[in-house]
C-alpha cells in the first residue's frame, strides 16, 4: 500500500552518502506500514482483489451493470490541517479527506467505490502516520468505499519534521441513465439542506486568521459558545454525506445535488442550477452555528465574505421533485441528519442573472 518517495541523498557518520543521512528513514516507513495496515484492511469492500503492498490496487468492478459511468475526485483538508499539527492530533483529518472526495462523487449519484490517499511528511513518525490512516480507513467505512492503496512519502527539507499534507482521489461508479444533473433540474423542484458540523474543511485560512491571529484566541481554551475548546470545535471532522445521499437516490426523485465547500452555498448550489432557471432560497429557515456567528464578529467579516467562504451551516444540497420533499425529508431525518426546506427552483427573468438567490436575515445571527 505504501512506498517511500526518494528525496535525495545524504553523508553519513563515516563519510558515505546515503539516504538515512539525507533524512529519508526507510526503517519509519516500514514501521509506520505495520501499525496502519490492520486498519487499512477493515476498510475494504468484496471487489478488491490481491492485498496490500503491491504497487497497483486491484478493483474488479462488479454487479451487472447495463452501462456504467465511472466518477473521479480528487481533494484535500487544506490548512485545517494546521490546527491538527497545533494541537498534535491527527486521527479526524483522515474523515475530512475522505468527505471531501466521496461527497463530490455522490454529486452526480456515483456510489463510491474505493479511495487512494497520499501522504507527504517531513519525517515519518509511523504513531502520527497511523494516526492519519485510522482516520482514512474509518472515512472509507463510513462512505462505504474501500481503501484501496495509497502513498506515503518523507520530503526532508522541503517540509518541517511534524508538518504534512494529504490528499486522496476517489473513484465511483454510476449507470448512465441515473447520472444526476443540471439537466434534470426542472421549475418547482425543492431544495432540500442538510446540515453541517461547523465549519467542515473549507475557510479555515480565514477562521485561523480571525480567531488565532486576530484575536489572538488560545485553540485549548474554553469557549462557552460551544461548550468545549476552540481547537475541538475547529477539528469537528466533516459529515460524510454518501451514503445517506444514495439512500435518498433510491427512495425519491432526486434531481442532482450540490456539495458545499469552497464558494459557499450560492457558489456551490450555481454549479447544478441550469441557464433559464433561479434557485430562491431563504436565511430564514435556519441559523447558523455559533462557530460562523464567532467569526463574523470578531473579524468583523462582511455576510458576502462569509456567504462565499464557508458553507453557513449547510454542507449538502439536493434539489428533489416537488411530491417528493416530505420524503427526502423523512428519509434523511431517519438516517439522522438534520434537513429542512431551504427554498424552490423557479423560472428566472432573466437568463443572464445569478442562479441563486438568497433572501431574509437569519434569525439570531
Amino acid at each position: 500500500m505504501t512506498e517511500q518517495t526518494p528525496s535525495g541523498a545524504g553523508v553519513d557518520g563515516l563519510g558515505g552518502a546515503s539516504y538515512a543521512a539525507a533524512g529519508v528513514d526507510i526503517e519509519a516507513g516500514d514501521r509506520a506500514v505495520e501499525l496502519f495496515a490492520p486498519l487499512a484492511r477493515k476498510a475494504t469492500r468484496p471487489e478488491v482483489q490481491g492485498g496490500l503492498g503491491g504497487f497497483a490496487g486491484l478493483f474488479a468492478l462488479k454487479g451487472g451493470y447495463t452501462e456504467p459511468v465511472l466518477a473521479s475526485s480528487t481533494d484535500g483538508v487544506g490548512t485545517k490541517l494546521a490546527v491538527a499539527q497545533a494541537l498534535d492530533k491527527h486521527d479526524t483529518v483522515g474523515l475530512d479527506l475522505v468527505a471531501m472526495v466521496v461527497d463530490d462523487l455522490v454529486v452526480c449519484g456515483a456510489e463510491p467505490l474505493f479511495l487512494q490517499d497520499y501522504i507527504a511528511v517531513g519525517k515519518v513518525v509511523p504513531e502520527r502516520v497511523a494516526q492519519i490512516v485510522s482516520g482514512i480507513a474509518e472515512g472509507c467505512i463510513q462512505a462505504g468505499c474501500a481503501l484501496l492503496g495509497g502513498e506515503t512519502a518523507e520530503h526532508p527539507g522541503l517540509m518541517g519534521d511534524d508538518h504534512y499534507d494529504i490528499s486522496a482521489t476517489g473513484v465511483g461508479v454510476v449507470e448512465a441513465d441515473q447520472v444526476l444533473g443540471p439537466e434534470r433540474v426542472r421549475p418547482g423542484d425543492v431544495v432540500i439542506a442538510m446540515g453541517s458540523t461547523g465549519l467542515h474543511s473549507n475557510g479555515y485560512s480565514l477562521a485561523r486568521k480571525v480567531l488565532l491571529d486576530i484575536d489572538r484566541m488560545s485553540l485549548t481554551g474554553h469557549v462557552e459558545e460551544f461548550g468545549r475548546t476552540l481547537g475541538e470545535e475547529l477539528l469537528e471532522p466533516t459529515r460524510i454525506y454518501a451514503k445517506d445521499c444514495l439512500a435518498l437516490v433510491a427512495e425519491t426523485e432526486v434531481r442532482t445535488f450540490a456539495h458545499v465547500t469552497g464558494g459557499g452555498l450560492a457558489g456551490n448550489l450555481s454549479r447544478v442550477i441550469p441557464a433559464g432557471l433561479l434557485a430562491e432560497l431563504d436565511r430564514g429557515t435556519w441559523n447558523p452555528d455559533p462557530i460562523f456567528k464567532l467569526i463574523a464578529q470578531r473579524g468583523r467579516v462582511e455576510r458576502v465574505e462569509m456567504e462565499k467562504t464557508f458553507n453557513m451551516g449547510v454542507g449538502m444540497v439536493a434539489v428533489v421533485a416537488p411530491e417528493d420533499a416530505d420524503r427526502a425529508q423523512a428519509v434523511l431525518t431517519a438516517r439522522h441528519i438534520t434537513c429542512w426546506t431551504l427554498g424552490t427552483v423557479k423560472k428566472a427573468k432573466d437568463a443572464d442573472a445569478d442562479r441563486v438567490v438568497l433572501l431574509g436575515e437569519h434569525q439570531r445571527f
